[in-house]
């Protein structure tokens, strides 16, 4: 179609991924949400110039710090397109039209001719604000995205993460997602601390509340009894009491899935077999 088409093939590099956006003068992206972060942590993106006129994100939400880093470096709202492998693309921000409102930490809303509902455990549509699972209509039935999620009062979907991520602590209901990545006033939580990098939440078995929350932490700041209070706390004036990470562990790196998501389902495996071995 007579377009330039760029693609790189190695071992994921912020500084080379700048590097080649500005020499070759891209002006259409699609990347993780983790890979926008990973531009952001380099701290060399301020050395280049870029000319996008479309920005765009799939596969996990993104959070506020790096919302506004991508507006500040490229000046452009970043793009939500949501979907999945066995569905296609369902909810989207509409990366480059200008008759659309990004609404910033949304799934945007649903491609024309699709019919997406967030649902209660009996079938029936939840109210704004409320949170169940994404659900999609094809031939006449509702199809699971796995997803959790919620709509707003204006019609935007919101991602509330998957459905085998929920952590139930005494009775209360997490999502992992939204206790690693949750937004209010469109606030990321834990990376709300200047000194997170990055991070992954699970549940883990507590003989008490039956589980509760522990966050795995990239920084380049010493682990420490003060830096996980610190954490804690933070979490506590944002989110509720029962929602914040009870257990920290400060690691190098964290599992990524070939699309560059935290992968939950390993920090979960590693959990697992590190319990068993105690």
């Amino acid at each position: 179609m007579g377009l330039t088409v760029g693609a790189y093939s190695g071992r994921f590099n912020a500084e080379r991924l700048l590097d080649g956006l500005h020499a070759h003068g891209f002006t259409n992206m699609s990347a993780a949400a983790t890979h926008y972060r990973m531009m952001k942590n380099c701290g060399k993106a301020d050395q280049y110039r870029f000319n996008f006129q479309k920005l765009s994100f799939t596969g996990e939400p993104i959070d506020d710090e790096t919302a506004r880093f991508i507006w500040k470096t490229f000046g452009l709202e970043v793009c939500s397109m949501y979907g999945t492998t066995e569905i296609g693309v369902v909810l989207v921000s509409y990366p480059g039209a200008t008759d659309f409102t990004v609404k910033r930490g949304s799934l945007g809303k649903a491609v024309p001719g699709t019919e997406v509902e967030v649902q209660d455990a009996q079938g029936h549509p939840c109210p704004p604000g409320v949170t169940g699972q994404l659900m999609v209509r094809r031939r006449d039935q509702w199809i699971p995205t796995k997803d959790l999620g919620r709509i707003d009062a204006d019609g935007y979907f919101h991602h509330g993460g998957r459905a085998d991520d929920v952590i139930i602590s005494a009775g209360w209901t997490m999502s992992a997602v939204e206790i690693e990545n949750t937004m209010l006033r469109h606030e990321n939580v834990l990376m709300l601390h200047p000194k997170v990098a990055e991070c992954g939440v699970i549940g883990v078995p507590d003989d008490e509340r039956g589980q509760v929350v522990k966050a795995f932490v990239v920084s380049q700041r010493e682990a420490s009894e003060a830096f996980t209070q610190e954490i804690q706390a933070l979490v506590r004036t944002k989110l509720s009491q029962h929602e914040y990470p009870r257990h920290i562990a400060f690691v190098a790196e964290l599992p990524k899935t070939p699309a560059g998501k935290v992968h939950r389902k390993v920090l979960r495996e590693r959990e697992a077999a590190s319990l068993a071995t105690h």
